[in-house]
């Protein structure tokens, strides 16, 4: 048992503890293993009520995955990748399809496999210090982790603004989106647990009654107030589209996400954009199975490990895209992303 994750059971409330705070409780392959046999033990106690999932100390309920042992070129590193994504996209899947309440206390930053590890539960409750992203077309990825359901299902076009920009979200923003269900004060989340133990909730209805005697009001939402400027925008059929709608635009807010999108892949975002529309009709499982094989054949390429270069090992904020533009990344070459790889597709059982 690796003491980077914590399991325990109180009163028919199992408690998961991220137990990474020097590394922002970043995901690991030794993390997940575990974390999916303590998952479907609990699902088959009926003596496991209800799952709570944190992450230690105050700076972050979990920050994502490794990326920069995932990025590792030799040949452990490829192999990690392998047993990392298959493993972390069961877990995702599986707190998707959970049979118990699970439920999410996020204090702090969570961004890509964090955002994977709660958003995909009943219940995701954020402090006024939760942090949310998407960041991957910064690092030639694209948004993992059940981006591929979860994004195109927050409200209007939101989902491809978070998706393409990587824009980070605060408070009422997070709700607004849909990556939170309630808002608590960092002040009363230790409250929160303790209710939600003695109460031993067994369904959402329970667990909403516990909460409703500690919520608070986030305030505003300058989310809420973009959203038609954002869907506007973002609501074209192709990246280019969303770009020349952007000049067009002038505002300040286009402007901004000009810049934004400037320093982003071009192929991570064509990518991001045909995995998201596809997204919207597909069931969890299927966006899981696709996920697989998109992260299979980014493994291959190039621009992974030029963003990691850039924005995790030498900081220079600098990467060199292949291709480097837009109008030089082929469709045909974006289709080939979704085609099957060798061994076959992501298994769930």
């Amino acid at each position: 048992m690796t003491d980077e994750i914590q399991f325990s059971v109180r009163n028919g409330v199992a408690i998961i503890l991220l137990n990474r705070p020097q590394a922002l409780n970043a995901l690991t392959h030794t993390m997940c293993v575990p974390l999916e046999r303590h998952l479907r033990d609990w699902a088959a106690d009926p003596a496991v009520k209800a799952v709570i999932i944190k992450g230690a100390g105050e700076k972050a309920f979990c920050a994502g995955g490794d990326i920069r042992k995932l990025a590792d070129r030799g040949p452990e590193g490829a192999e990690y990748r392998k047993r990392f994504w298959h493993d972390e996209y069961r877990c995702n899947t599986l707190i998707g399809e959970y049979p118990k309440p699970f439920i999410a206390l996020i204090d702090g930053i969570f961004m890509g496999g964090g955002v994977g590890l709660s958003v995909h539960g009943s219940h995701r409750i954020v402090s006024e210090h939760a942090l949310f992203a998407m960041p991957e077309t910064g690092i030639g990825l694209f948004p993992d982790v059940g981006g591929t359901y979860f994004l195109p299902r927050c409200p209007g076009e939101i989902g491809m603004y978070l998706g393409l920009t990587g824009a980070r979200l605060r408070g009422a923003d997070i709700l607004t989106a849909g990556a939170a269900t309630h808002f608590v004060r960092r002040e009363r989340m230790a409250a929160l647990e303790e209710a939600l133990v003695a109460a031993a909730p067994e369904n959402t209805t329970e667990v909403d009654a516990v909460l409703e005697k500690l919520v608070a009001d986030p305030g505003p939402s300058p989310l809420a107030e973009l959203r038609p400027k954002i869907d506007a925008l973002f609501g074209h059929d192709s990246v280019p589209a969303i770009i020349r709608a952007l000049e067009a635009d002038g505002s300040d807010f286009a402007k901004e996400q000009l810049k934004f999108l400037s320093g982003k892949s071009p192929t991570s975002m064509k990518l991001t954009f045909a995995q998201l529309r596809r997204g919207r009709s597909l069931s969890l499982r299927d966006c899981m199975k696709l996920e697989w094989r998109m992260c299979n054949h980014v493994a291959v390429g190039h621009d992974f490990y030029e963003g990691v270069r850039a924005v995790i090992i030498d900081k220079d904020h600098k990467p060199h895209w292949q291709p480097p533009t837009l109008d030089a990344v082929p469709d045909v070459d974006i289709e080939r992303y979704f085609e099957p790889v060798a061994g076959g597709d992501l298994q769930f059982d």
